[in-house]
């Protein structure tokens, strides 16, 4: 066995690879960028070395400098992770060369299946049905749109090198295929450095089940049951579920033998995972295959037993799998959800700052969080902006989302925006309860997932002045009388006003002190109100109504978590101005922090509504900013490669006049 591996990688599954590592008593070497100097995963490491400035291609793509350090630490082995270098042939050729082992498949594996559509040639070979589509090497625009108006629409298009949603494009109608493709090789290039695209028929209602397969240099090759993930936003997954539901043994059996046999057929060892498209009938079709360890093997875990990452580390010490197929079982049932610091309601447009509160749910046999983060770290624009996996495991499938619901509820972090209600939406509907999935969910149940929630923004209010009170005064539980807010204080003003704005809307709460309980004066209402405050809880009582909500304070800015929703606040001091109102004139600005990658209109440009005027990138995806109106460009603020601001105007717009 190793006795130190390097772990290539950043953010929660560095601090995976490393708990497990540590715990078979190995030691690890972390690599980190600038941005990550302070990152969890640096500090759990027993050693750390430093790659490069904060972007991927000059910290975690270097492969040159990763190796080196490799060497010059003595690691005997690389854990690539998921995500940059870890299904790159290339780099684990390099290790190969290099006499260090590269924890992950054979170089002819990663090959074989790195490519999507040499991919499908293979599966075609082995039996395993496809969606129809075009798979070749001919990337000719003219070609390529012929191929897909014989093929049909909709039509996906998939960056053959890449995985994750990037690159990836659903075309309804010819008309807008060249825009599309564009875009979709324009992302392939950024996000894998190649622009190759493939195309398949979008199939309207399916749901996305992968197969999780494990292979030695014995040649004994397993599959560890099945995963769900047809809940997705941007073909990215946002929950995942062992065992499928509704997924008959022999269903199971079949798609496992499947997923083994394409294994084998390229001399496959480690982790993979196969994916599939099921469809209503009960009929499947491969997608592709991942060649690592992926993002939701926590929900395999839970079922099973086992620690795969322990899994990988024997097989590429040179060891057989620990079990056979007839040894392996499953047992109840597990959900994964992914905390993202982004914004559901501005189509989950990602965020970034710092995490100036995070409270995570308690850990135990049903619970588990997988995180690279701590409190105050920053969500930096460089990185995927993922916080956290939220996994959680019971004897059943109801049981087990009614303990992830109570788990939502008790995870709270301030200072970005998240999605955790969101998820908590998801979780509540009935069609999920039910297990009606496909990859549409989210867009089926739109209406109701994105309806605009019953605000309590005055009692939030009301909440946060009575935190601010007794947070300026002091008090602690247990103190004595003449340290009580709901009673009388000598030379003190017996009332005080607090000045608190969220968003636009403005809050003015009064709190007479000079009698118990206190009497506070707020959107026209008077209340007896109470309260204690026990670091970060705040109980109250409002005119009979006892709750305990958790607050939390950076500088002028309050978040108070009640009743599954985050109130943000900012509180103004007597006599500071009122915050200056947004005004950006006739322009459009940045939805996020990110870069301009294309300008596609001229300043003086007339255009139509709907019209994309240029298209930025965050986090490896694009976002096309679109004319709200028909009119006039008048100014270009920004050109390709410019960094921008959230908030920042990247045009001038005149709208057209209506006669």
């Amino acid at each position: 066995m190793f006795r130190k591996i390097l772990i290539a990688n950043r953010g929660e599954i560095a601090c995976r690879v490393i708990q497990t590592a540590h715990q078979m008593g190995i030691r690890c070497v972390a690599v980190y960028s600038e941005a990550d100097a302070n990152a969890r995963h640096v500090q759990l490491a027993d050693e750390a070395y430093l790659l490069g400035p904060a972007p991927s291609k000059d910290s975690y793509l270097r492969a040159d400098k990763i190796l080196a350090i490799a060497k010059q630490s003595g690691a005997q082995a690389i854990h690539p992770g998921y995500g940059f270098l870890s299904e790159n042939e290339e780099f684990a050729k390099a290790c190969s060369d290099a006499g260090v082992v590269f924890i992950g498949p054979p170089v002819d594996a990663i090959a074989a299946m790195g490519s999507k559509s040499a991919a499908k040639a293979i599966m075609t070979e082995a039996g395993v049905p496809l969606v129809p589509g075009y798979h070749g090497d001919n990337q000719d625009p003219a070609f390529l749109q012929q191929q897909a108006d014989a093929i049909g629409y909709p039509l996906l298009l998939k960056a053959a090198y890449g995985g994750g949603g990037k690159g990836m494009k659903v075309v309804w109608q010819s008309s807008e295929f060249s825009e599309q493709l564009q875009s979709a090789k324009r992302e392939a290039q950024n996000g894998f450095g190649n622009d190759k695209i493939l195309m398949e028929r979008y199939l309207t209602k399916p749901r996305h089940v992968e197969i999780q397969v494990f292979a030695d240099g014995h040649g004994n090759a397993v599959y560890l049951a099945e995963r769900d993930c047809s809940i997705q936003r941007r073909h990215q997954k946002v929950i995942e579920e062992a065992p499928a539901p509704h997924f008959s043994p022999a269903q199971r059996k079949a798609m496992g033998e499947a997923a083994v046999k394409a294994a084998q057929a390229i001399a496959y060892q480690g982790a993979g995972t196969v994916e599939f498209l099921f469809d209503e009938d009960g009929s499947f079709y491969f997608m592709e295959m991942n060649t690592r360890l992926q993002v939701e093997h926590p929900v395999t875990e839970m079922i099973t037993g086992q620690d795969l990452v322990k899994w990988q580390l024997l097989v590429a010490a040179g060891l057989p799998l620990p079990l056979s197929q007839d040894e392996i079982t499953i047992d109840g049932h597990a959900i994964e959800v992914r905390v993202y610091a982004e914004d559901p309601d501005h189509d989950f447009l990602p965020a970034t700052g710092k995490l100036t509160y995070l409270r995570q749910p308690e850990a135990s046999r049903h619970v588990r969080v997988d995180t690279g983060v701590v409190q105050n770290d920053e969500v930096s624009p460089f990185y995927d902006p993922m916080i956290a996996k939220l996994i959680v495991w019971d004897e059943n499938r109801d049981r087990a989302i009614s303990r992830m619901l109570r788990a939502l509820d008790d995870y709270r972090i301030a200072g970005v925006k998240t999605n955790l209600n969101f998820l908590t939406r998801l979780l509540e509907q009935p069609a999920f309860a039910k297990a009606e999935l496909d990859t549409h969910f989210i867009e089926r149940h739109k209406e109701a997932l994105f309806a605009p929630h019953q605000q309590e923004t005055h009692q939030a209010a009301l909440l946060a002045a009575l935190y601010l009170l007794l947070q300026q005064r002091g008090e602690q539980p247990g103190s004595d009388p003449w340290q009580q807010v709901s009673g009388w204080r000598l030379n003190e003003a017996s009332t005080v006003h607090f000045a608190l704005k969220n968003g636009d809307e403005s809050h003015q709460v009064s709190l007479a002190t000079d009698q118990s309980p206190m009497l506070a004066s707020y959107a026209g209402v008077e209340t007896a109100v109470s309260a204690s405050l026990e670091g970060d809880e705040l109980q109250a009582n409002l005119a009979g109504h006892r709750l305990k909500v958790r607050v939390s304070q950076s500088g002028e800015q309050l978040s108070v978590f009640f009743k599954q929703q985050r109130y943000d606040f900012i509180y103004q001091t007597e006599g500071q101005s009122r915050l200056d109102e947004d005004s950006t004139g006739h322009g459009l600005t940045a939805p996020m922090n990110g870069t301009v990658v294309a300008v596609m209109v001229q300043a003086g440009a007339k255009v139509a509504a709907g019209q994309t005027l240029l298209v930025m990138e965050a986090m490896k995806m694009e976002y096309a900013i679109k004319a709200p109106s028909a009119g006039t460009v008048s100014q270009i603020y920004y050109s390709a490669g410019d960094l921008v601001k959230d908030g920042a105007e990247l045009v001038a717009f005149d709208a057209e006049q209506a006669e």
